[in-house]
């Protein structure tokens, strides 16, 4: 295998600097192309010397559809209608589309779903990271375990993240409602205000920090009238999330056009 030849989306963000180092560094991987959106300061710069490294040769472009004849896939971190029209571009070329943005609405969603249909091979997660997912199971298995317990879902972001409750978030509280047999829309609580009265049976709530610059901090807790257990994630370094990804693209390489999660690519859904 030469290497799969790969384009980074967001180039220019804080993600799409890991994504271009660990690209960068990985042996089977060669990165062809770095896009950022129309107007965007990373525009024109080499990729390398943005992500702090030497020259790469690869200049940001916004221009990506003159990219994809020499690409195999698409590391995309950017913002909900970018990631949808990436997506199908992927599928009119049968590419690999590594989604790792957050903040999709059902319409979105329902549009990756058909450029998976359509000949993309996606993978799209919340989180990229082996060990979020891996806590994501067990979540699922203490709420199912633990059907009494009251959940709530704590997260926090540094001040520059646009969406709430994160993706992660969004994960792990499905991940919960998954357990019990509920629908996570029909059974969240997204904001407490006021005299709201006793938290009503049943329900998953979420609580959004921002500041300073957290690279994310994920806590799910179970609580039950004598005991309470805390589930706990907390990222040290975004190169856990270009690892991943990585890891997901070079799976989705071998599989057929579909829509995955990185709980198929770990293994965890066998």
């Amino acid at each position: 295998m030469a290497g799969l030849r790969t384009i980074i989306a967001g180039a220019g963000g804080r993600m799409g600097a890991a994504n271009l180092r660990a690209v960068a560094a990985h042996p089977d991987m060669v990165l062809v192309g770095a896009v950022d959106r129309p107007g965007a300061p990373a525009l024109g710069k080499d990729a390398g010397l943005l992500a702090g490294l030497e020259e790469l040769g690869v200049l940001v472009s916004d221009d990506i559809s003159a990219l994809l004849d020499s690409a195999d896939a698409i590391i995309d971190f950017t913002a909900p209608a970018a990631s949808v029209a990436l997506a199908q571009k992927a599928a009119e070329r049968g590419l690999v589309h590594i989604i790792g943005t957050t903040g999709c609405s059902e319409a979105d969603v329902s549009a990756i779903v058909d450029a998976a249909a359509a000949g993309a091979r996606i993978v799209k997660s919340g989180n990229f990271s082996p060990g979020m997912v891996a806590l994501a199971v067990l979540v699922e298995k203490a709420a199912a375990a633990l059907s009494d317990y009251d959940v709530e879902v704590l997260e926090m972001h540094h001040n520059l993240k646009v969406d709430a409750p994160s993706g992660t978030a969004l994960m792990l509280g499905e991940a919960a409602a998954k357990g019990r047999g509920i629908s996570l829309k029909d059974n969240s609580v997204r904001v407490r205000d006021g005299h709201t009265g006793p938290r009503e049976a049943g329900t998953i709530g979420f609580a959004t920090l921002r500041g300073g610059n957290v690279i994310g901090d994920h806590m799910v807790i179970l609580a039950g009238a004598s005991e309470r257990i805390e589930l706990t994630h907390r990222a040290q370094d975004r190169t856990i999330y270009a690892n991943g990804a990585i890891r997901a693209a070079l799976w989705a390489a071998r599989q057929q056009a579909g829509l995955y999660s990185m709980a198929d690519v770990l293994g965890l859904n066998d």
